[in-house]
């Protein structure tokens, strides 16, 4: 059980943020042990072809259950902002201090010897944490680079999803619905996982909270200093990650709209920015921002800023159209 105590200046520190590295370091812990997750299996059937010929032992062996309770956090150093980039979080682990390399890999295996193939860790670790940086950032272009668009918007709807229920009721709203493992008290957030520090005094950094597709179904926490206390919990929708994204419209939808401006209407189900309708969609950014803007004045589709985008979704007259016309 990990406690992760508020106080008056914490509770104003919190925050959201989106870590591809995050996602990156999690990602190869499916590869590892697909079984427990057969959301991604699609995925997973598609990345192991692609990244084959990587050596991924060294970060396979940081991650490896034989370490159940810690995992060094410089693997995963929590984003500065809303959405890092992974260049910028592949420098932050590169620079991680020598003897914090050192002491982090010893920890996984106190009481063990560390296993042969983290050794470089040990005896070389600036070479070490190089090396692994080089081989995560192939390891992103081949089997996440082309996925980010889309794992980026279900993470952004999220956080769209739990900062209105921030809004709308507080603290209280916005823990009750996180995950089954987190309750909260009004002082005390309460994880239902083992952890080296089963108390977490949160101080005027507050807590960062970061949504993950490939977290699933875990809570972690990285909670060693010098990083921001952090949560990392299962984003909101991961089952339809993997889904075909591209809606039909029904025939007489299309007949009374177009259809272009049909598919658009369709695939509203659910918060989309312009960028992922056209990915979704084939139809270039340029005409589904025309598109957008006749369904928007026509009262079917409604927009809403969410940090650095704009996403859509249908209104309520969009949805009783779409309905009328499916029925």
């Amino acid at each position: 059980m990990v406690d992760l105590r508020f106080g008056l200046e914490s509770l104003s520190g919190v925050r959201f943020g989106v870590s591809p590295l995050l996602e990156t370091t999690l990602s190869v812990g499916v590869l590892s042990y697909p079984e427990d997750a057969a959301f991604h299996l699609h995925w997973v059937e598609r990345a192991r072809e692609r990244v084959g010929d990587l050596d991924l032992t060294p970060v396979r062996t940081l991650l490896s259950r034989d370490v159940p309770r810690y995992a060094p956090d410089f693997l995963n150093p929590p984003p500065s902002g809303p959405c890092a980039e992974l260049e910028e979080e592949l420098a932050v682990m590169a620079a991680t201090p020598a003897r914090q390399v050192r002491e982090e890999v010893q920890r996984c295996y106190e009481g063990r010897a560390v296993p042969a193939e983290l050794e470089q860790f040990i005896t070389r670790p600036r070479s070490a944490i190089g090396a692994l940086a080089e081989t995560l950032r192939e390891y992103w272009q081949r089997a996440l680079a082309p996925h980010w668009p889309r794992i980026c918007t279900l993470l952004d709807h999220d956080i769209l999803y739990r900062s209105q229920a921030l809004v709308d009721g507080g603290m209280r709203a916005l823990f009750e619905e996180l995950d089954p493992q987190v309750k909260w008290d009004g002082k005390v957030l309460r994880i239902e996982k083992e952890c080296t520090h089963p108390t977490v005094e949160l101080d005027e950094r507050g807590l960062l909270l970061a949504p993950s597709v490939f977290a699933w179904p875990r809570v972690l926490i990285v909670s060693e200093p010098p990083w921001q206390p952090t949560m990392i919990y299962p984003a909101r929708g991961v089952g339809m990650l993997w889904e075909p994204e591209r809606p039909a419209p029904p025939d007489a939808l299309a007949k009374l709209l177009g259809s272009s401006r049909a598919s658009i209407l369709a695939a509203l189900d659910r918060p989309r920015s312009t960028t992922e309708l056209a990915r979704v969609l084939d139809i270039s950014a340029g005409g589904v921002s025309q598109h957008l803007a006749v369904l928007r004045s026509a009262g079917l589709v409604s927009s809403r800023r969410a940090q650095r985008l704009v996403l859509y979704l249908r209104s309520e007259h969009g949805d009783e159209l779409v309905q009328a016309v499916a029925g």
